[in-house]
């Protein structure tokens, strides 16, 4: 009896390693299948993967950034950046409500399980009129970025790459952009009240009929950069 007892217990150990492995074996098929569907399906099962992800993501933290990457990619293949001239409405336009829950879920991530060195990548991207209110973008690239008429109000965007960004009449209402990098971005008609812009680069940005009451622009660099005259 002493002997079938101990041969148990020693194989508890093991049984739980393969306990473990077929969970992640059957997380990691879950995933593949989420991203295989948000490839080609309708927005409804877009919602539902979407959530999923998120579920996921809170539940197994182990797959947070695999789970943030599947779902900036998704962005970029289903809102790439449109050429100006291909742009009907400047401004706010209607966003697809899948990529809007894509956005939502990344930008109310917990930020602290984010991989060091690793960098959000949501360039060329078109979210035009997006409602990212409070949106924790710190370090985000968002290179040549649609987000004319988007809703950026408190949101982070310290050290944001937004170089070529269009924010054409965008809210960034309290935002944080310190150290942001705005060079040639386009803030035209911008709210950018009580904005922390220290040490920002705002080199030949455009600011024209942009809101700047309370803008905290000590440190920031200003050469080039075209305001209202």
């Amino acid at each position: 009896m002493k002997n079938i007892l101990s041969k148990t217990f020693l194989r508890i150990p093991l049984l739980q390693r393969e306990i473990k492995q077929t969970q992640h074996q059957l997380l990691r098929r879950r995933l593949r299948i989420a991203s295989e569907q948000l490839e080609n399906n309708t927005r409804e099962i877009s919602l539902a993967v979407i959530n999923d992800l998120e579920q996921i993501a809170h539940s197994h933290p182990q797959y947070h950034w695999i789970i943030i990457e599947i779902l900036t990619t998704f962005v970029r293949k289903n809102a790439p950046f449109l050429p100006q001239e291909k742009v009907t409405s400047k401004l706010s336009t209607k966003i697809r409500i899948d990529i809007q829950a894509a956005l939502t879920v990344i930008a109310r991530r917990d930020a602290n399980k984010d991989p060091t060195n690793e960098q959000l990548d949501l360039s060329f991207t078109d979210m035009r009129g997006a409602n990212l209110k409070g949106a924790n973008l710190q370090q985000t690239n968002l290179y040549q970025a649609n987000l004319a008429g988007a809703n950026l109000y408190q949101a982070n965007l310290a050290g944001a790459i937004l170089s070529a960004a269009n924010l054409e009449g965008a809210n960034l209402y309290l935002a944080n952009l310190e150290g942001a990098i705005l060079s040639a971005a386009n803030l035209e008609k911008a709210n950018l009240s009580g904005a922390n812009l220290h040490r920002a680069s705002l080199y030949l940005a455009s600011l024209h009929g942009a809101i700047l009451n309370n803008a905290i622009l000590d440190g920031a660099n200003l050469r080039e950069t075209k305001f209202s005259e």
